[in-house]
């Protein structure tokens, strides 16, 4: 029998505000993304800056999940996500074999995916899913990158990392290897939540502080818009995409 003094969960929904932008000092938008918050999927990608066909690599990304099922069990839409990275770091890595010149045609990708009252981010690279609840932000994912690597073993701090000349050397990429590592974890959402999903371009330009502020203030459409509009303001000298999704 049902107990009456215990409550069910109430169901969680969400909305989202998504947008990229190419900034003021590129010619070309490596960045693609994809917002669907009507089956509860996000991506960021950012293609590999300075490599051949960047933008090609991050939209093989968008364009590979952006046909995830909806109404299928969780496990199988990771196991289809994880699959269809796997497929785009092949096509990647086969379309760069057949270059005259052998480089590397790679894109970062964060994918968070909202399942009932769970959010599982999956991630390759330096492209990062914040969290503000209860006024405090976090920082969910861990960066792949050479500076992250130098302040895990203690050789600079994370002011000195901010400013470090190997700060665009990243060291996961899809595309980057024939064997792709991706990382992932899953966490239970509330009611209120925000989550920002971004590419580097907007954190080379805003910090963790103003980031918390901004996403407790507003609505997410306006939140969203801040970040852009800040990172714009301060010259934004790469590609840049933020994606806030709210949690009710």
């Amino acid at each position: 029998m049902e107990n009456p003094a215990i409550k069910p969960k109430k169901r969680l929904s969400w909305v989202s505000t998504a947008i990229t932008d190419i900034g003021k000092m590129r010619k070309l938008n490596e960045d693609s993304m994809l917002d669907q918050p009507e089956i509860g999927l996000w991506v960021v990608a950012d293609g590999m800056g300075g490599h051949s066909a960047g933008d090609v690599a991050s939209q093989m990304i968008v364009s590979s999940l952006s046909k995830i099922s909806e109404g299928i069990e969780l496990k199988q839409i990771i196991n289809d996500i994880e699959d269809r990275l796997i497929e785009v770091n092949r096509s990647l890595i086969d379309k760069a074999d057949h270059l005259q010149k052998r480089t590397t045609i790679g894109s970062t990708v964060l994918v968070m995916l909202a399942y009932d009252r769970y959010c599982i981010y999956i991630w390759a690279g330096d492209s990062r899913l914040y969290r503000l609840r209860d006024g405090d932000l976090r920082q969910m994912t861990t960066d792949h990158s050479q500076v992250e690597l130098y302040v895990q073993k203690g050789l600079i701090s994370r002011e000195e990392a901010a400013i470090h000349p190997h700060g665009n050397m990243i060291t996961r990429a899809v595309g980057a290897t024939d064997d792709l590592f991706l990382d992932m974890d899953i966490q239970e959402m509330q009611a209120n939540d925000r989550y920002l999903l971004c590419s580097d371009g907007l954190t080379k330009h805003v910090s963790d502080s103003e980031i918390e502020d901004i996403l407790a203030n507003g609505t997410h459409e306006q939140s969203c818009k801040t970040l852009i509009d800040l990172t714009l303001e301060r010259g934004a000298t790469d590609n840049f995409t933020a994606i806030v999704v709210e949690i009710k």
